[in-house]
């Protein structure tokens, strides 16, 4: 199939694109590498079955004429990242809400199909875990910045469900903490590449709060077969999917682990959270998917252990510095 990826060149993107060049699709990313990177494609330059396009998704005269052209669209680009979203979150909402309506609105018009890219944000600070899909969302004040990342995406799957009504083949998977290889190495976005950073570095590994909360850590190969089988699957159509491990670490803990697998002396050094995002930041305490759906419709269950992912990710980090 003629492909398009919209943010094909940040972190999940990525390597969803390197899957599907390796099914032997015809694959168009387009990115504005706001927070993408062209190197995690650039090994896919030259090929005849490839393209590269820098360019935002608001831009809607690009947008009809690469997705005219598509038979399958998966959905990736939003701005991402809690820090990005408390710094700005009229651009998070502009874009999250009005690119995915301007994908989704052409997607229609032209006869594609639609994998839609959603996040565990969505659930907010639900305190009832494991989360299914359809439980129910709990959220702070439309004051706090912070929560304007989670609102978007859930209208963005508002939308979603209302095209499908209108007949658009249209499918939603939630990522929760994946992490792997390309990981911003300033730590930016991800508590896994934040830590990994400062043990390789030496420095303390800086932990928020009392490090108590936890996370589903899922490595992105797990995430991009299950972001895959999602987009294909026709019992898939329609629905949305947790793709993630389904085991709770905390942030502490993973502190430590990454510790010991760098062979690093580096600290721990516990820190508030309003060092970091400003006072009157409001956090998530746990979060833990109901991945039962995924693996009864979907076959899907995430393999890749945390020591073995982290291991990975490691040795990534290490090559990329040497």
């Amino acid at each position: 199939m003629h492909v398009l990826v919209t943010g094909g060149a940040g972190f999940i993107g990525s390597h969803l694109v390197d899957a599907l060049m390796a099914e032997g699709h015809r694959v168009t990313v387009i990115d504005d590498l706001s927070t993408g990177k062209a190197r995690n494609v650039a090994g896919h330059e030259g090929a005849r079955s490839f393209r590269f396009i820098e360019g935002d998704i608001l831009n809607e005269g690009l947008m009809e004429g690469l997705i005219r052209e598509s038979e399958m669209i998966y959905h990736l680009a939003a701005l991402v990242g809690v820090k990005h979203v408390v710094e700005d979150p009229l651009k998070c909402i502009a874009t999250n809400v009005q690119g995915t309506e301007i994908v989704l609105a052409l997607a229609r018009r032209f006869g594609c199909r639609v994998l839609f890219a959603s996040t565990s944000e969505v659930f907010g600070r639900n305190p009832e875990v494991p989360w299914a899909e359809d439980d129910d969302r709990v959220l702070g004040s439309t004051r706090v910045a912070r929560w304007s990342y989670a609102t978007a995406k859930a209208l963005d799957e508002h939308l979603c469900f209302a095209y499908h009504e209108r007949g658009l083949p249209v499918s939603i998977v939630r990522y929760f903490n994946a992490y792997g290889p390309r990981l911003d190495p300033g730590g930016y976005g991800s508590v896994v590449a934040k830590f990994i950073g400062q043990a390789v570095r030496g420095e303390s590994l800086t932990v928020h709060g009392d490090g108590r909360q936890t996370r589903s850590f899922t490595f992105v190969a797990d995430s991009v077969r299950g972001t895959l089988v999602a987009g294909t699957s026709e019992d898939a159509l329609g629905g949305v999917f947790n793709l993630a491990r389904p085991h709770e670490t905390s942030v502490l803990e993973l502190a430590r682990e990454v510790i010991c697998l760098v062979g690093s002396k580096s600290e721990i050094k516990m820190i508030p959270y309003s060092e970091t995002y400003g006072e009157g930041f409001e956090d998530t305490r746990r979060r833990l998917p109901d991945v039962s759906r995924a693996k009864a419709v979907l076959g899907f269950e995430a393999e890749v252990p945390l020591r073995e992912g982290l291991r990975r990710t490691i040795a990534w980090f290490r090559q990329r510095d040497s």
